[in-house]
This record gives C-alpha cells, structure tokens and sequence, in this order.
C-alpha cells in the first residue's frame, strides 16, 4: 500500500530519512510519496489545507501528516478512517480532518497500543516512534482497530477555517498560505470575487493593513507583464495573489491570517 508523507520537518535535517527508515524497517514494500515536508514549521493550518488539497490526486492509501506543535502534550495520537477506504495518520489537533472529511470520518482512532510503535517514544519526535510506525503497519494490513480504542468523531480537534466576507462591492478574506514562489492562497473563490463583478482582465484594488495596491484579474501568468500584481484562480480552485516573475508575500508582506480586502478598482 502507498503512504502520502506530509510534514513540517523541511529536508535539512535527517527527519524525514529516519521516518523511511522506520516504515521500510516494518514494511519493506510500501511505497512511500513525499507529498511536501516544506510546510512553515508549526504551520497546521496551511498543512491541513495542502493535505486536503492534494488528497484527490493521491492514490487511496495511508496519509500519514505530521505537523504537530504540541508533541508531548495532552493532544492525542490519531488514526482514522474514510467512507472511501482511505487512512490518514497523524496529531489531533485539526491537521487530518480537512482531508479526512472530504469523503465523510467512518473510524476514529487513538493510537495508544504499544505493539504498533517502536520500543522507545521520545517526547519530541512523535513522527519517528509513534506515527511513521503506525502509518506502516496500516500499510501492511493491520487493522485499524488494533491500534487503540475508538475516539468520537465529534470530539476529535478541529481547525476555526476562516470564512470570506461579502459586504457591499467588497470581498474580504484571509491569506491562508504562501507557496515557494511568494504567491498568496486565499480563503477566496471564483464566485466570490465575481459577485462583486470581477471577472478576467478587471482592474482590483487590494487592501492590507491600510496599504493598497493596484492589480488585474487574470487567468494565467502569461497574461502580466512582469511586476505586475495579479489577483488569478490558482490549480486548487481559490484565488490567490501573485507578480509576475516576482514575490506578492514580499510586496504585500504577507502573513498568515492576514485579511486582504478585495474591491473594484
């Protein structure tokens, strides 16, 4: 069976390596898919949006997430279930259930059975000792239900996702991540924007923290010139804000949870 690999852990360290590791060690012939382990550290909810993103080009299979700033803590171990057969692995504390409820939570687990996770549990590497192992005997074929007592779906952990705001010729919304290039995800669709009459070629104004700043509707890159700023629909169907062959994190000084108001120019 394949597992979906998604952290915060970045590829300088041996983080990453050592989770291989540990997968292959317990089930030699699962393939393992690196989806990113380029999510900004303690970054859940931009983990939570790119797992759940990605999830309909990923095979079914174990997606084993790890993002988790409370490692050591109260928040629980978790192993779930879809309606569609797939197992997602992973901190309780909001990161899976994007993903995982897409197709609707059938099981919910605790990881808690010591016979799924290596002799030794550190305090700070859950990822290693408790849920890379855990991920690789589900890949193997052990049953969900053998690795610890069932959890309410409704009590499991979930993330506050920030709605867009429709107020008059006005659209607010949120800066919910930045990809590598600087290009700004937001909690912004196409029919949103277009509600308040913003369609391809229409000049927008964008507005954060009291600066604002002239941009254009487009459909694809190709249709800026460079340093121009662009309000586009990106491959995951939100708007997003970028400049041609520049960075809009930089311009805009992005953050995340940052609101962006977008209006008509």
């Amino acid at each position: 069976m394949v597992i979906c690999f998604l952290t915060d852990f970045g590829l300088t360290d041996d983080f990453v390596g050592t989770c291989h590791g540990v997968i292959k060690r317990i089930t030699p012939d699962a393939e393992v898919i690196d989806v990113t382990h380029g999510i900004p550290p303690q970054a859940v909810l931009q983990g939570a949006l790119v797992l759940a993103n990605t999830l309909p080009y990923m095979p079914v299979g174990v997606h084993l997430a790890v993002v988790d700033p409370g490692v050591g803590g109260s928040r629980r171990p978790l192993a779930l279930r879809d309606r569609e057969g797939r197992l997602f692995v992973g901190p309780d504390n909001g990161l899976l259930l994007p993903a995982a409820e897409r197709a609707g939570i059938e099981e919910a687990r605790e990881i808690a059975n010591p016979e799924y996770a290596l002799a030794t549990i550190s305090r700070t590497f859950h990822g290693r000792d408790l849920f890379a192992p855990a991920a690789a005997h589900l890949a193997r074929g052990v049953p969900l239900a053998d690795l610890g007592p069932p959890l309410a779906v409704d009590a499991l952990v979930r993330l506050e996702l920030p709605e867009p705001a429709l107020t008059g010729d006005t659209v607010e919304g949120t800066m919910l991540y930045v990809d590598s290039f600087g290009n700004i995800a937001l909690n912004v669709t196409r029919d949103h924007v277009e509600r308040i009459g913003v369609v391809a070629g229409t000049r927008v104004e964008l507005e954060v923290t009291g600066q604002r700043y002239f941009a254009v509707a487009a459909r694809a890159f190709a249709d800026a010139r460079a340093g121009d700023v662009i309000l586009y629909e990106d491959s995951y169907r939100n708007m997003s804000v970028a400049v041609s062959n520049g960075s809009a994190s930089a311009l805009l000084h992005a953050d995340v949870g940052r609101r962006i108001r977008i209006r008509r120019a």
